[in-house]
């Protein structure tokens, strides 16, 4: 038989055997993800995302997938006329700004992902937080920016999420795709960062660990001109980065997303470069894993 033939076949058995561990680990254990960033636009690595999260349940694993869709609501707003406004990384959110956040959460991007699961060979079922009361909030209070406070509009915090849909959706052997849409004290509906999402429900699951996948490698330490990657942070350390300012912009709500879980029983919480084929399972089944880890 070829030599080199034999030791591919070799190498793989290799990589099975090192993920053996984590699979006996991880079976029947939430993990709970975040899909964002180049990772829902690229065809390739959207393929690779949902094979990584089919293969995560056919193994054992729970996966609850939770997107938002950032650049496709940018895409219909500017189309619409409306610019698009930020404050510390979340979308102040007017009436017709919700309208535009359902129509291409609910609407797109939901189906879009639901149907790319079923496609590989898994079984999605869609959601909002307003399905079963999943995602109940209220306004979120004005964010200070440089001493004045600015109205976020129809942006929520989440207070209570109800778990009980997805333990049902997830033991019968579905994988749950939630928007990040909650239902507000009036039955109105509140746009919810995705990455807060993330964090509340790996909290409220008590997962096994959250991953928030982004376009960059994880979390950078920004105090000199040269950035340093750093691949393991504690959690009052990144609270000190953030208010510091260390950490900043878009990246504020997906540490904050980690720092909720892991200060509330998640075991570990993860940031991971989604640009980086097949980067959830590099993650949990190597024994180097990928990306920053937040710990307590």
């Amino acid at each position: 038989m070829d030599t080199a033939y034999m030791n591919g076949l070799i190498a793989k058995a290799q990589v099975l055997v090192e993920a053996l561990p984590y699979i006996r680990a991880f079976s029947g254990k939430f993990f709970v993800v975040k899909y964002g960033g180049h990772a829902m636009i690229n065809e390739e690595l959207k393929a690779s995302v949902i094979l990584d999260i089919v293969l995560m349940k056919f193994i054992g694993i729970k996966p609850i997938l939770v997107h938002g869709g950032g650049n496709e609501i940018n895409e219909v707003m500017e189309r619409l006329g409306k610019k698009p406004r930020f404050v510390n990384g979340l979308r102040v959110t007017d009436q017709e700004t919700m309208e535009i956040v359902e129509m291409v959460l609910m609407g797109k991007v939901n189906r879009q992902i639901v149907s790319l699961v079923n496609r590989y060979g898994g079984k999605a079922v869609g959601l909002s937080g307003k399905d079963a009361n999943l995602l109940q909030a209220r306004r979120r209070p004005p964010e200070e920016v440089d001493g004045e406070k600015v109205d976020l509009g129809l942006v929520g915090e989440i207070t209570r999420v109800n778990t009980e849909l997805l333990h049902i959706i997830s033991d019968n052997s579905y994988i749950p795709v939630v928007s990040s849409i909650a239902v507000g004290p009036g039955g109105e509906s509140l746009n919810i960062n995705a990455d807060h999402v993330a964090g509340k429900l790996a909290t409220a699951l008590q997962a096994e660990k959250l991953i928030v996948l982004t376009d960059v490698e994880g979390i950078y330490d920004r105090r000199s001109s040269e950035e340093e990657f750093v691949s393991r942070i504690r959690a009052k350390e990144a609270r000190e980065w953030i208010a510091s300012g260390r950490i900043s912009g878009g990246m504020i709500p997906k540490v904050e997303a980690c720092l909720e879980a892991v200060s509330s029983g998640v075991s570990r919480a993860h940031i991971l470069d989604g640009r980086t084929p097949h980067s959830l399972l590099l993650e949990i089944f190597t024994d180097r894993g990928i990306g920053t880890m937040v710990t307590n």
